[in-house]
């Protein structure tokens, strides 16, 4: 589900389950060990990839569906505690999207330090409300934190999904790139950040990063019920199950 790639002092985990890196429960609680395991190990900064193309689809929707509620209040839990696992790294995070991020992909980039985003035709956004899923305070404030009240604003209630022009235009990711050279300017980035004094850099970055770390510092503080309620309403099972069944005929 992962690859773990060593570029010196800096290490890529690249997200790999075909075919659009869905985000499971297994694959969710595989990116918390790895990152932890990445600090651990002594990396100095952790690049997260995707696959040339698609950097995730985000929610693996369709193995959620039909799914007894303690098991789908599970796994959103472990995505909290991913996007908590990202906010609290003390070590900086690099999103090194490959390609199109919608929903939960998306949310997982915003909680990094900075993005790099392939040019072209890709799309990022948190579509959420398209789906029927009422995006939660504790990720629009990731977003907020990234473009500013009004934008995130704009995007959410839209469930907008944007190309990767756009994104940048908005500051949603910080630059973009060809797309095989997406991972590149992530590790160059990277390198850039690493090589300044460590403790200043950290310390100050620990300082900017407060507010985030804070926010996602007890996971079962955060409104996961109120989420998987209304992750089982019946007109958003409705749409859900028509968007399972749409991307079945393709």
């Amino acid at each position: 589900m992962l690859n773990r790639i060593s570029h010196d002092h800096l290490v890529e985990i690249q997200l790999a389950r075909p075919p659009v890196n869905a985000l499971n429960r297994e694959l969710l609680v595989a990116l918390q060990q790895a990152i932890t395991e990445a600090t651990g190990s002594g990396a100095r900064g952790v690049v997260l990839s995707g696959s040339p193309g698609m950097f995730s689809a985000g929610v693996d929707v369709p193995a959620l569906l039909g799914r007894e509620r303690a098991e789908v209040r599970a796994f959103w839990r472990e995505f909290f505690a991913t996007c908590g696992v990202l906010a609290r790294s003390p070590i900086p995070v690099v999103a090194a999207i490959t390609g199109h991020s919608p929903a939960g992909g998306a949310v997982l980039s915003l909680f990094c330090d900075y993005r790099v985003m392939a040019e072209g035709p890709f799309k990022i956004g948190l579509n959420e409300v398209q789906v029927g899923l009422v995006v939660p305070d504790c990720i629009q404030f990731a977003l907020r934190r990234v473009v500013g009240a009004y934008r995130a604003e704009r995007l959410l209630v839209a469930g907008a999904m944007i190309e990767s022009k756009d994104a940048l235009a908005c500051g949603f990711v910080d630059e973009t790139t060809a797309v095989d050279q997406v991972v590149t300017r992530a590790l160059f980035w990277l390198r850039e950040l690493t090589a300044l004094p460590a403790h200043a850099m950290l310390a100050t970055r620990a300082l900017a990063r407060a507010d985030l770390a804070e926010a996602y510092a007890d996971i079962d503080a955060l409104p996961l019920d109120a989420f998987v309620d209304g992750f089982f309403r019946p007109d958003t099972q409705a749409v859900l199950q028509a968007l399972v069944a749409r991307l079945g005929k393709k």
